[in-house]
């Protein structure tokens, strides 16, 4: 606690570095209050504004936030700060990793030597061959795709991009539940989360108008597979997204389709809608591999010029070994049809739960993807009492911004065999849970 540890300094600069130091060892906590600016300028012998200073550059950083008259504290993700996933206890089944089965996924076979180092990759950062593959891949589904690019995962570009196009402080439209790591970035770029709710269609229309109402400058969504609670836009609804959006035509809208090939559910895109600054994200690590940090991406030409020239300055290209493995993946026959099991697989894996579920009383949500999102009343409760079965499932606090609580459960790796007995023990938890605790 504050308490327990010493700010020290005399500069601006001394004292943001010493609460940054308490925060990356663990000792401010996520939450912990700051002292006031003036009781700490009395303490340390600086003038209040040199605390004010440092404060505001730990904010700009996204390390804290200030929350009016409840002060300065530690933000929920500080910067400094990797918010990881707890570890799996041994002995249990994990479900709540949310990684692909490992029994669906290729083979991964690099090229057999490295491309010439003779030139510069910055001069030609793409392979024109893997361009042409990510066209036929996206134009099918309506995505305009004159304009691609590609990345290091989905997160990287959209971490550049947002740094290129806002400044700190500025707002931002997330789903809530959403992604949690797309959360934490947001926050460790300096910027506000304006939470939008979600249900089974994805993101909804007059929350998202609000959101723009209170002057957001990007909105991030998933048109399908929505992580953690499965959405999935259906015609009325992209349509209807589509109008609130043309709205506000200076908004930057990233469309992120994380699962696209194994989501199981047509492509309904916002980008086909006429809007002015888009961009469509697609990753391939659900279904070619975890270890293949690469994302393709189309969007507007002035995006496209953003993202680029932001590339080119920091790591210059995605590596061509790495364009060359996807390549040879996307093109060959066999991984295609593997691609093509794993989403129906998922697709069985996923709807076995939910009937089971269904079955037993539970609400469930999952219109596609590999998650299943069930709402809760405690979700420790819930978490530990299926931990005592052998289960291990995501608690839902850290997808959530304002959203109720609920539970994910990761499905990939999850036989329709099993989905009875998880959900006879889930069902029992929750009526331990709710006997305990009001339900």
């Amino acid at each position: 606690m504050a308490a327990q540890y010493s700010i020290t300094g005399t500069t601006a600069k001394g004292i943001a570095a010493s609460v940054e130091r308490g925060v990356a060892e663990g000792a401010l906590e996520p939450g912990t209050a700051l002292p006031p600016v003036r009781a700490l300028a009395d303490r340390l012998g600086v003038s209040p504004g040199t605390v004010a200073t440092a404060y505001k550059e730990l904010r700009q950083r996204a390390i804290v936030v200030t929350r009016g008259r409840g002060g300065t504290v530690v933000a929920a993700a500080p910067a400094v700060a990797s918010r990881r996933p707890p570890r799996v206890p041994d002995g249990l089944r994990d479900l709540a990793g949310g990684h692909p089965d490992p029994g669906l996924l290729p083979h991964l076979v690099p090229p057999s030597r490295l491309s010439p180092g003779a030139r510069s990759h910055r001069s030609t950062p793409r392979l024109a061959r893997l361009e042409g593959v990510v066209r036929d891949w996206l134009e099918p589904d309506g995505v305009p795709a004159e304009h691609v690019t590609f990345a290091h995962g989905a997160l990287d570009l959209i971490g550049r991009l947002l740094s290129v196009e806002l400044r700190p402080g500025d707002a931002v439209a997330m789903e809530d539940p959403g992604y949690h790591h797309l959360l934490d970035l947001v926050t460790a770029l300096g910027l506000r989360t304006v939470p939008v709710s979600v249900d089974d269609q994805g993101i909804r229309p007059e929350a998202l108008r609000a959101a723009l109402r209170a002057g957001v400058r990007a909105v991030v969504c998933s048109p399908r597979a929505q992580n953690p609670c499965g959405g999935s836009f259906s015609g009325a609804r992209r349509d209807a997204l589509v109008e609130v959006l043309q709205e506000a035509p200076d908004v930057l809208v990233v469309e992120n389709d994380h699962a696209s090939s194994v989501a199981d559910a047509p492509l309904r895109t916002l980008t086909a809608g006429g809007l002015n600054r888009w961009v469509h994200v697609r990753t391939v690590s659900k279904f070619l591999g975890t270890d293949l940090r690469w994302a393709a991406a189309a969007c507007d030409p002035t995006t496209l010029a953003r993202h680029d020239g932001r590339l080119l300055l920091t790591s210059g290209w995605v590596s061509h070994l790495l364009q060359e493995t996807v390549h040879g993946l996307m093109t060959n026959d066999g991984t295609r049809a593997l691609v093509a099991r794993a989403r129906e697989t998922y697709a069985l894996r996923r709807n076995t739960l939910l009937r089971e579920l269904a079955d037993r009383g539970t609400k469930a949500h999952g219109a596609s993807g590999m998650n299943v999102w069930v709402p809760v009343r405690d979700e420790s409760a819930v978490v530990n009492g299926l931990r005592s079965h052998g289960w291990w499932v995501a608690a839902g606090a850290r997808f959530r911004t304002s959203a109720a609580p609920g539970v994910r459960i990761s499905v990939a790796e999850l036989p329709p065999a099993d989905a009875a007995r998880l959900a006879s023990d889930f069902t029992a938890v929750l009526g331990e849970s709710e006997a305990t605790y009001g339900g």
